[in-house]
């Protein structure tokens, strides 16, 4: 018990200890000459018109006008960069089906970047230490579903993340008229699908808990073997990826690589620098284990979601999120979902947020006795005061509560109709970089 709980305090240390690596390493040495500094990263010239606070997760895009919080600088020609986010939280969820835990939400990426050519080299990493911060088989979150765990389908829990996110090569090079080529591949991953993962989503920084919806729009933030290409301008991309398609297994701490027979679509348009756009559509094959001892379940994904942030404000950051998205399985009814969030930060230190969330859901999916589909939904707000940043980090304490809302129908099955959550958390990460 306590070797378990050592490991849960241990993710708040691994985080500073991680990006303050980053930041030495990054400090020994001065900028390359031939580049310029451009929205806290160092780019190549010739990519004054694509500031660097567009990336999102994978190859996904974020509106330009985008706040950067992560540790940066140059080492022997290498731009570094380190990001991160940890909670130690405590969780509890009311109802028949609600339940309490304590432990710590988390995860670290590391990047490096350099000149190659005529191009831009880029190697990223990412790790969670959730396989030993969250207990069981997740963290209390109810109508949350998706994935399965000894057997069964995890349903009003948030699984924990495995510890490899993500292990990536990108290059991209102009190739004329203001178009350049990107190449993107990785042994875990993420494809072309869905919007920015919510961890990385500035309207949920803020915000320690997963989406209920998230099966619906970025569940394939994790996905072992994705190989993507794509063409990008100022305004607008296109690119599609092939990958495997299989949820990862319980086991956390290894590679669930199988083969790449899945594809995915994905366009972006940003009309100006505070909308990011996106429609994306693709084929999971074998992406859920099947009922009942059955075949493994195919899926068409298709997704659609805007985002916008506002950071010309006096001391005032605010982000938005609006999406949705469907989820055909073979043999079974298409299901629908619809996710709202939005954050507002104020001079760095109080940040507000909100989530509300409506899903249509199988009977299957909540593992409930009835057949069907459920039309379920998930209230959520809270706030974080970021105390007084500490060497480049932001330190920080807040609360969040919750709504659950079920049919009629389902009433029994939860103990009512609206149940209620809360949550309280430290937390740590990078603070706003300083243009």
């Amino acid at each position: 018990m306590y070797a378990r709980v050592s490991l849960r305090l241990m993710a708040p240390v691994g985080l500073v200890a991680f990006l303050a690596a980053a930041t030495t390493a990054a400090a020994q040495a001065p900028p390359d000459a031939g580049q310029h500094e451009h929205a806290g990263h160092v780019m190549p010239e010739g990519d004054q018109q694509i500031p660097a606070s567009r990336d999102g997760s994978g190859t996904s895009w974020l509106p330009d006008d985008s706040p950067i919080y992560a540790v940066h600088g140059m080492a022997n020609g290498w731009m570094l960069m380190g990001h991160g986010n940890a909670f130690m939280q405590y969780l509890r969820e009311s109802g028949d089906r609600g339940s309490e835990q304590t432990g710590s939400i988390n995860w670290l990426m590391g990047m490096a970047q350099r000149p190659v050519g005529a191009g831009r080299l880029m190697f990223r990493g990412m790790v969670s230490f959730e396989p030993w911060t969250i207990g069981g088989c997740g963290y209390p979150d109810l109508l949350a579903t998706g994935e399965s765990c000894e057997g069964e389908a995890i349903h009003d829990r948030q699984h924990p993340h495995d510890l490899f996110m993500e292990f990536a090569v990108q290059y991209d090079r102009p190739i004329g008229k203001g178009v350049r080529l990107q190449l993107y591949g990785a042994p875990v991953g993420e494809p072309a699908l869905g919007p920015v993962a919510f961890m990385h989503r500035v309207s949920a920084l803020p915000n320690f808990l997963a989406p209920i919806t998230h099966h619906w729009f970025d569940s394939t933030h994790i996905t072992y073997g994705v190989a993507t290409g794509g063409v990008y301008a100022r305004r607008w991309k296109l690119e599609g990826s092939v990958f495997n398609g299989r949820e990862p297994d319980e086991e956390r701490t290894d590679f669930d690589l199988a083969t790449m027979d899945s594809w995915s679509g994905r366009a972006w348009f940003l009309p100006t620098p505070r909308w990011a756009l996106q429609v994306s559509a693709g084929r999971l094959n074998e992406a859920e284990p099947g009922h009942d001892g059955g075949l493994p379940i195919d899926i068409d994904r298709v997704t659609a979601s805007a985002t916008y942030h506002r950071t010309t404000l006096a001391d005032v950051i605010w982000a938005t999120t609006l999406g949705w998205g469907r989820n055909a399985e073979r043999g079974g009814d298409p299901t629908n979902a619809l996710l709202f969030e939005s954050s507002v930060t104020v001079r760095a230190h109080d940040a507000w947020y909100g989530r509300v969330e409506w899903s249509e859901k199988s009977g299957h999916d909540l593992a409930v006795a009835e057949h069907g589909i459920f039309h379920v939904a998930k209230i959520q707000g809270g706030y974080t005061r970021y105390l007084t940043p500490l060497k480049g980090f932001s330190p920080g304490l807040g609360a969040a509560a919750s709504t659950s809302i079920v049919p009629p129908t389902l009433e029994q099955a939860y103990g009512s109709r609206f149940n209620l959550g809360f949550g309280v958390y430290l937390t740590l990460r990078p603070s706003k970089h300083k243009m």
